[in-house]
Formats: C-alpha cells, structure tokens, sequence
C-alpha cells in the first residue's frame, strides 16, 4: 500500500437536539502517513448545540464562533478523502457524522482489527478502546487531559496501530477482497439529524 493513498481520520462531536441526543460533526482532523496534519478544522453543525460535550470532546462554545459551516467542511473533507484508504478508531461514528461510507476495501478500522486485539490479549469479538490499544500496544496515554480528546493525538494513534500491524493488515485485506469489490464507490447516507436519538429511543422501549 502506497503511503500516499492513506489517510488517518478521527472526528469529534457535540450533542443537539433534545437532551444533546443526537450527535453532529463539530471537529474533525486527517494525518498522513508521515503524522503530519493535512486538515484540522472545527466546524459548526447545522442545527444548535444543546451539549457541547466539552470534558469529553473537547469542544466548547468558543470553538464554533468562527466554524465553517457543515456543508463546507464536509466538500473539503471528501475531496482529501476521495481515492484514499481511511484508518481510524471506530469509524462508523466518523462516517456517520459524515453522511459518508467508503467501500470496505478502503476502511482501516482499529477497533476491528483482530491482530491487535490479540495482541493486547483480549477477546476476538471485544471492543478495545483506543485508550486501551494505545496504553498496552504503544505505552501512550492518552484523552487524559481535562479539556478532553484531540483529535489529531487520536487519528495519530491510530495511524501508529495501523503500522504495527500493516504487513499483516494489508495481505489480510488482499486475500478477502474480490475484484468486484474494487468497482465499488462510496455511498453518500444523508438521514434525518435526529434519527440516532430516534433509534436509541427505540432500542431503549423494546
């Protein structure tokens, strides 16, 4: 795999809707191959902020006084993306917030990665998190810091996981992808901005 076509992303949120529910794109970075910062915007969601999340996320009310606008950021973002294999921590919510979903060939997930959930001995199907994987893996602490997660500390050390395992990694993917595969393009998932609260309502009453 070509260093160029691979781009490491982690994105942050800030709840709106009733309660801070649904989540929305408020942050997001991507880092090449080299860790250097190739996008680092904060940008402001489409409909107002109710939790900012700020102890987790980072993010406060100052941030987005001078945000770029979803729809903005988000052309800018794909145009970076487009073409390029995206690693990551648990990128369903990045893409998501995103309302974009690459074909699976060109995905990178940390979480999934069953190399490195062997590797810090835990279960095959367990969800490790990013803290976790960094602690044991790269003896890094990280998203200690009261203010909350960076994201560009987050998508580099997912980036450093990657390369621990990329040998691996990468003939893994090539024994399980068909031809057919490599024809697929990214699907676009625009929903309605309150249909992850909807959902979680619903799991909740069953």
């Amino acid at each position: 795999m070509s260093p160029d076509r691979l781009v490491a992303m982690d994105c942050e949120m800030v709840g709106t809707g009733p309660g801070g529910q649904c989540n929305e794109l408020a942050r997001c970075s991507l880092v090449g191959y080299s860790g250097i910062v190739l996008y680092d915007k904060y940008i402001l969601p489409r409909h107002p902020v109710t939790d900012y999340h700020t102890g987790w996320r980072g993010i406060t009310e100052h941030h987005l006084i001078r945000a770029l606008p979803f729809e903005e950021a988000r052309k800018e973002i794909l145009q970076i993306l487009k073409g390029k294999v995206v690693i990551g921590h648990a990128l369903h919510n990045d893409f998501r917030a995103l309302e974009f979903i690459p074909p699976r060939h060109l995905i990178r997930d940390t979480s999934r990665m069953h190399c490195l959930r062997d590797m810090c001995g835990v279960p095959v199907k367990a969800c490790v998190p990013l803290k976790t994987l960094a602690q044991k893996l790269l003896s890094r602490e990280i998203q200690g810091d009261r203010l909350g997660h960076c994201s560009v500390e987050d998508a580099r050390i997912a980036l450093e996981l990657y390369k621990l395992v990329e040998e691996q990694w990468e003939a893994d993917m090539a024994s399980t992808v068909s031809d057919s595969d490599l024809l697929l393009s990214p699907s676009f998932t625009p929903e309605h901005y309150m249909q992850g609260w909807l959902d979680h309502m619903m799991d909740c009453s069953q």
